[in-house]
């Protein structure tokens, strides 16, 4: 491999201008492509599998009206008033005027839906004025009817006297033989009563007839008493649930969509929004929530380019010359257009998340600069020893940019290696930010040797331009550092980021909502003017949907979704339910459920957990539960799954990667164990500043929040890589001089001399872009940027510059031991390029032993 690069870099410095438009159309290409391909980007951050997206695919089979996409506009007086007739009256028709647009199902009118609630629950009294009236009405009934029977029952018993007395008398004109005499008489009589008796009883059959009719009448009203009940059960169920806040200044309207949530065109919001933003609403003041406006992340803002300045003020006090510290810019630029162009033309293929291309664009800065420096500084520290331009330019290409080559390929590997957690936004993620790492890589060993050839000795200042080749020897340290001193180095740095790495033990994991946005932006005042005047909960809703084993009556379904209703909202923290409707089979039911806090608040998280695993409920009704906000926790959850999986494959590589590199078992294990303690100080920082709101004010973090779900991955893979680059840097010195014959203990200060200004340099300019994101506009970016750059800074000045050396100092010879089966097994990597060094001879940058305060301490 050093051979291939010192012939390309050698073909690039005498072709410069083939390179250089090579690459020139390159970007064009690029450019083109975006152009003629580039599609649009998306906000939501979706998981195929989730149990989210299983309900929600189930309901848009079973109850697709169901299953449509919303967006929430917050209209509002600015201030405590309440709205006036005629600022009502605008809003319903900018409202009107937003529900005619293609794509739009309906929109949610707040003041006219508001004022069907009001005349729903008035005539719910109404009905219930009316059922008291009709139960009034028929106990007196019943109570003129339980007086005429008693009045037919006791002329029956009269009856039934003298139909007694007639029997005796005719017994007793039969016993005295006079039956003949008197029968005409008992005869008349018994027809008498006869004539009662029908009589009473076609009286008892009115009195039947009225008491039937009378039972008739009381079903009715108990149905209707039934049916009153069941919709006020039902309106008490939502009580929470308002539309127009109390003091009457602010109003939520809900726009549907005939596409799914995450399906919604992006351009179709737009139009929402514009249509509401542009109407005359009399005064009123509109906002939109993060589901309805979320923006993509521009490229480049205001803190980015501060980034950019501080690495160019960094490689100009470093390297002393305006034209040398401008090439690893333009090199970097140049790279990061290409890569950001290429991301945005595959947008036009794939659904790519909005914050992929700024990740590519930050990672190709930061390597492309760094990248381009090692080769740069190489090829200075020859050309001051007096080696020939292009021969100087291929030799730094073959050697630095050889350990360019091998520390970008660990870098590749670990954002590729994404793709292993099976989650295709992030594998997406990865894959694009690898295609930027390979640009700047490219950039930087054909680029970079093109530009220096055409600046020629200008990369030197001008007091070094003319001591080429008669520098005084560059002294070297020629003794150990104490022992004393490595043993205090090694517990306070250990201490310091353990200290630093302790709320990483609290990281809860979730996406950015309308509390994360700036404090001046739209979906911050809507987010935060809905929890202030309607309840936080309000903010992020719960779809529930019940799967009924059977179909239920007609007539059953609202006190089925009544009896559903109330077991939902027995659940701790709910403060409100909804029924949204049923299928046309009646087996599903759909209701949206109001939790007591926020989409973000851990008792919301709790509550989804606990009404999945609270299915089947009574009657074997299945529950599911779907919508944003628990599509938010179904994706957080399943990115915390999958991290110790891919730390997992990150320090396996990372300790492989090592030991073929440094032929050695210790050196790669606390380089490993290094990492993991930068990696967890960094989610430390993290946890502190975006989480627990430390430094908000700094850091402008005005509302705490869970921790992005998806950083510690992205983290974990770039830190690594980064990490193994410092690494290589630093420790390759030590091997070379340990290999040289130097002590052990000495090269490990050899070592940390030749490279800790490079890698202070590039960790500086590296940090120093990565911070530019920290105050970007997107609440994606800003903790990844921080995340980043913090995690730079520990790996780089703790634990390359002060753990690594102190470890390597106190291991001694024993740093360098490795079987000796392994060591015949393992591939010869010449990472340094030394066996081209040795092939192509010349005056080499000479070095004398530097005289010493103290002596090595032998204890």
């Amino acid at each position: 491999m050093a051979g291939l690069l010192y012939r390309i870099g050698r073909f690039s410095a005498r072709r410069a201008w083939v390179v250089v438009t090579a690459w020139a159309a390159v970007l064009a290409l690029s450019v083109g492509a975006y152009l003629a391909f580039g599609g649009t980007l998306t906000s939501a951050i979706t998981i195929p599998g989730t149990a989210t997206e299983k309900v929600t695919e189930h309901l848009q089979e079973e109850f697709p009206s169901a299953s449509g996409g919303t967006g929430t506009v917050v209209l509002h007086t600015g201030g405590d008033d309440a709205f006036t007739p005629e600022q009502q009256a605008a809003i319903s028709a900018a409202l009107a005027d937003v529900a005619d647009l293609d794509g739009v199902k309906g929109v949610t009118d707040p003041f006219a839906t508001t004022e069907q609630l009001t005349e729903q629950a008035a005539q719910l009294e109404d009905g219930r004025a009316q059922i008291a009236d009709g139960r009034s009405q028929l106990d007196a009934g019943q109570a003129q009817l339980d007086a005429g029977q008693a009045q037919l029952d006791a002329a029956q018993d009269q009856l039934d006297a003298q139909q007694d007395q007639l029997d005796a008398q005719r017994a007793q004109a039969e016993a005295a033989g006079m039956l003949t005499q008197v029968q005409p008489q008992l005869d008349a009589g018994q027809a008498q009563l006869d004539a009662g008796r029908a009589q009473l009883d076609a009286q008892q059959d009115q009195l039947d007839a009225q008491q039937q009719t009378l039972d008739e009448g009381r079903e009715q009203l108990e149905a209707q008493t039934t049916q009153v009940e069941d919709g006020a059960a039902l309106l008490d169920l939502a009580r929470e649930i308002r539309l127009v806040s109390e003091d009457g200044s602010a109003a939520v309207a809900t726009v549907a969509f005939d596409a799914g949530q995450f399906e919604v065109d992006a351009d179709l919001k737009t139009q929402v929004a514009d249509t509401l933003a542009d109407a005359d609403l009399a005064g009123a003041q509109v906002e939109f929530s993060s589901d309805l406006t979320q923006e993509v992340p521009s490229v480049l803002g205001p803190g980015e380019v501060v980034g950019v300045v501080v690495a160019a003020v960094v490689l100009l006090v470093m390297l002393g010359s305006a034209v040398a510290a401008g090439l690893p810019i333009l090199s970097a630029l140049v790279g990061v257009a290409i890569g950001a162009t290429v991301t945005l033309a595959l947008s036009g293929v794939v659904d790519m998340l909005s914050v992929t291309p700024v990740l590519g664009i930050m990672l190709g800065l930061a390597v492309g600069i760094d990248y381009s420096l090692f080769i740069l500084n190489r090829h200075r520290r020859q050309l001051r020893d007096g080696v020939e331009l292009h021969e100087s330019i291929a030799l730094a290409n073959g050697t630095a940019g050889n350990a360019v080559v091998f520390a970008g390929t660990t870098v590749l590997v670990a954002l590729l290696a994404l793709n292993v957690t099976g989650i295709p936004f992030l594998g997406l993620m990865g894959t694009t930010a690898a295609v930027c790492i390979a640009i700047a890589i490219l950039m930087a060993i054909t680029f970079t040797p093109a530009l220096l050839s055409r600046i020629g000795l200008r990369v030197l200042p001008r007091k070094q331009r003319a001591t080429i080749g008669h520098e005084e020897p560059e002294p070297v340290p020629s003794t150990p550092m104490r022992t004393s001193r490595a043993v205090l180095t090694l517990v306070v740095g250990l201490a310091a980021l353990l200290v630093v790495a302790i709320p990483a033990l609290s990281m809860r994991l979730g996406l950015p909502g309308g509390s994360s946005e700036a404090e001046d932006s739209t979906q911050y005042q809507a987010y935060t003017i809905t929890a202030e005047k309607f309840g936080a909960g309000v903010n992020g809703p719960l779809l529930v949907v019940a799967d009924l084993p059977d179909a239920v009556a007609e007539g059953g379904l609202v006190a089925e979704q009544v009896r559903i209703g109330q077991e939902l909202a027995a659940f701790d923290d709910v403060v409100a339910v909804a029924p949204i409707g049923a299928n046309d089979d009646r087996t599903v039911l759909a209701f949206q459920v109001v939790p007591r806090e926020g989409p973000d608040s851990e008792s919301t998280e709790h509550l989804v957990q606990d009404l999945r695993a609270a299915s089947p409920v009574e009657g074997d009704v299945q529950l599911g539960v779907a919508g944003t906000t628990s599509a938010q926790i179904d994706v957080s959850e399943k990115l915390a799954d999958v991290l110790p999986l891919y730390l997992a494959i990150v320090v396996g590589l990372s300790l492989i990667i090592l030991i073929i590199v440094f032929r050695s078992i210790l050196v790669p294990v606390t380089a490993t164990l290094g990492f993991v303690l930068s990696l967890f100080a960094a989610f430390g920082g993290v946890v502190a500043i975006y989480q627990w709101g430390w430094l908000g004010s700094l850091f402008g973090v005005h509302d705490p929040a869970p921790v992005l779900s998806f950083l510690p991955i992205i983290v974990t893979g770039i830190l690594f890589g980064l990490a193994m680059d410092y690494q290589l840097f630093l420790v390759s010195g030590m091997r070379e001089a340990y290999a040289h014959g130097v002590d052990a203990r000495v090269a490990v200060r050899r070592g940390l001399h030749a490279g800790r200004v490079v890698v202070a340099a590039a960790a500086i300019i590296m940090a120093s872009v990565f911070a530019g994101f920290i105050f970007a506009e997107s609440s994606i970016i800003r903790p990844l940027g921080f995340g980043l750059a913090f995690g730079v800074l520990v790996d780089a000045f703790v634990v390359r510059m002060l753990l690594i050396p102190a470890l390597m100092h106190l291991a001694g010879k024993a740093a360098w031991w490795i079987p000796r089966w392994l060591d015949r097994i393992l591939p010869d990597v010449d990472v340094e390029g030394a066996s081209l060094e040795r092939t192509h001879p010349h005056p080499m940058h000479q070095v004398v032993d530097a005289p010493e305060r103290h002596q090595h301490d032998r204890a």
